[in-house]
């Protein structure tokens, strides 16, 4: 599938985005082992998380379908999950995997996992290896590095204290979830906040979560009676990074993204926009379910280069690809460091990227953990490719409202992964 983009004049107008693809994913999960029924509202209709709803299905957990972006999920309880009677799909997903892994290794029988060809080849060692120090037996490709992965029922988990050496959300998510079916407080500390939205979701559900040396380790105590509830699940920020920007981008624009989550540790792509110049306003704050949620209305500005490194990378990583193309429309060199992290995505990002815009015209040079952007410099549509990563096309999709002439992404329905309905959004408030 083809997406085709023409320059635009400007961007107008009042959007939602879909719900948080993060949140989604974790609410189905905790849903799914809690005593009750939860009710989802602005659950993430993409395919990341739809592989998430399909394998606890297949673990035999009552999950329905109650209308646009409404989710009922009957709970199973911590030890209600069955024996998977096939293989579960993570799809394109690394959060299901990765995550999924640390509540299977708690179950009482035999599962394997697996995924797309990307995700087979992206590494999960970095969970894997936790996991086994608990005492959970799984096994996977290359020395326990790739997927598939199976995991067998391992008899009593332990409690660890764990230091990851990076930090990433799905690491100590993963320990943490474990950790439910640990007798005892099992702890991980991480060098960098990462995103928090397991340990706040765990809280809501009425686990015993402890935060020390602000939020960088967490501790939860096992074997906790997880309550149901209903969770209203805030826009994706990631999803509204790409309208943002194009808010910022083109001249006279005035964009109202209504219902986005703001949570500290994924907002940096706010806090970098501002930074580069950017007028963003944040309206109507509040906190629902534990996660604090605002209307962000942005007006264009001209913007400046910037230097992103260190410990704001983890609150806005995913958001490099369409800081990438914002960096080559402003004036100075932006430079982008400590993010070597994005060679390990759905793709590698930062060659990805550095290579469509580069076709397109920009200044743009690939470090071994970033990228080096002189701006403002005018781009020139033409064929782009998506590499097979949704961020990717979505980003040179806003690439080509500001270039020159037609921009043309091949292989775009990938973008279905995590915003369904973009496409439609993107011409619907374009004026």
């Amino acid at each position: 599938m083809e997406l085709r983009v023409c320059r635009a004049n400007r961007i107008s107008g009042e959007i939602t985005v879909p719900g948080d693809k993060s949140i989604s994913h974790r609410a189905v999960m905790l849903a799914s082992v809690s005593e009750g029924i939860t009710q989802l509202e602005g659950f993430s209709p993409g395919k990341d998380c739809l592989s998430t709803v399909r394998c606890f299905k297949q673990m035999g957990v009552h999950i329905e379908d109650s209308g646009p972006g409404k989710v009922r999920i009957h709970g199973a309880g911590l030890y209600g999950l069955k024996e998977p009677e096939n293989i579960l799909d993570a799809g394109n997903s690394g959060t299901t995997m990765r995550l999924l892994l640390g509540i299977l290794a708690g179950q009482p029988f035999f599962s394997v996992v697996t995924g797309d060809d990307s995700l087979r080849q992206r590494p999960m060692d970095r969970v894997i290896t936790p996991l086994r120090l608990m005492g959970a037996e799984i096994w996977g490709r290359k020395q326990g590095s790739r997927a598939p992965v199976a995991v067998s029922a391992s008899g009593k988990l332990q409690p660890i204290k764990y230091s990851s050496p990076i930090p990433s959300a799905q690491v100590k998510s993963a320990v943490l979830l474990c950790g439910l079916f640990a007798e005892g407080q099992t702890t991980v500390s991480e060098p960098v906040l990462s995103r928090d939205h397991t340990e706040r979701m765990l809280d809501w559900f009425g686990a015993d979560v402890q935060r020390y040396d602000d939020g960088r380790t967490v501790s939860i105590k096992g074997r906790p009676v997880l309550r149901a509830g209903q969770i209203k699940i805030p826009g994706d920020i990631s999803s509204a990074a790409f309208f943002i920007a194009a808010g910022c981008l083109l001249p006279g624009s005035e964009m109202l993204i209504a219902n986005v989550g703001i949570n500290p540790t994924r907002s940096g792509i706010i806090r970098t926009f501002k930074e580069m110049g950017a007028d963003i306003t944040l309206l109507n704050k509040r906190e629902e379910c534990g996660e604090p949620v605002a209307d962000v209305l942005v007006r264009q500005a001209p913007l400046h280069s910037v230097e992103i490194s260190g410990r704001h990378l983890p609150s806005l990583i995913d958001e490099i690809p369409i800081l990438a193309v914002a960096a080559t429309q402003a004036e100075g060199t932006t430079v982008i460091r400590d993010a070597a992290e994005l060679r390990f995505k759905e793709t590698d990002r930062i060659k990805a990227i550095a290579l469509e815009l580069g076709r397109m015209g920009a200044a743009i040079k690939e470090t071994p953990d970033g990228l080096i952007i002189e701006g403002p410099v005018p781009l020139k549509g033409t064929v782009c490719l998506s590499h097979g990563d949704h961020r990717i096309a979505m980003s040179l999709a806003i690439a080509g409202l500001v270039a020159e002439g037609e921009t043309i992404i091949q292989d775009s329905g990938i973008i279905e992964i995590s915003f369904p309905g973009f496409r439609e959004k993107l011409e619907q408030f374009l004026s």
